[in-house]
């Protein structure tokens, strides 16, 4: 079954750095545009940074700079690595892929199973 596992997170004090990765599993054949998510309590999910299969990448405004996303597609594997973090960035993070599984051959949409990173003061 592919699916996509995340790893990392945790509780870091503020101005401190965390790195996320993310794994697609099972069988893939293409790992296209990658993508971090997040969301916080009570609000809606938004964007952390996205890339595309051919290197573009973009980020949330909120980022400026500080974020990076990264995919090695020879491992099929995403990452954010997030320097400068601040209390307001305490979300659950969520990878979101398009992959193409070897038995359909047919581009899907995949969700990591979120990732909480907590940012004290």
């Amino acid at each position: 079954q592919v699916r996509l596992v995340e790893s990392g997170g945790g509780l870091v004090q503020a101005g401190g750095s965390l790195g996320l990765s993310c794994a697609a599993s099972g069988s893939v054949w293409i790992l296209g545009a990658m993508g971090w998510y997040r969301q916080a309590p009570g609000k809606q999910r938004e964007l952390v940074a996205h890339s595309t299969s051919s290197g573009s990448t973009n980020y949330g405004d909120f980022v400026k700079g500080r974020f990076t996303i990264s995919v090695d597609y020879a491992l099929k594997t995403a990452y954010l690595q997030m320097n400068g973090l601040k209390p307001e960035d305490t979300a659950v993070y969520y990878c979101h892929g398009v992959l193409t599984p070897v038995a359909s051959e047919i581009p899907q949409q995949y969700w990591g199973q979120g990732s909480q990173v907590t940012v004290s003061s």
